[in-house]
């Protein structure tokens, strides 16, 4: 399962959305505007900055859109 931390607004977060409906990548969005899940967030990657990926079937967690729609392209395209 693939879960993206998000923003309302935020150019970086609408960077990975976009690459992830050219793959046909089905996201559970959660946004840090509520703040349980900004406090989430943050006792999962130490940091409250979106972009997040979680991919719990992989293991892997990441910050960085670039970084994230590298990954999604080499292991989820």
């Amino acid at each position: 399962m693939l879960t993206l931390y998000t923003k309302t607004g935020c150019p970086f977060c609408h960077k990975v959305l976009d690459v992830g409906k050219e793959l046909g990548i089905t996201f559970y969005e959660k946004n840090i505007a509520d703040d349980a899940v900004a406090a989430e967030l943050i006792a999962r990657g130490g940091k409250r900055q979106v972009p997040y990926l979680v991919d719990t079937d992989r293991n892997v967690e990441m910050y960085e859109s670039d970084d994230i729609v590298e990954y999604l392209k080499g292991h989820h395209a």
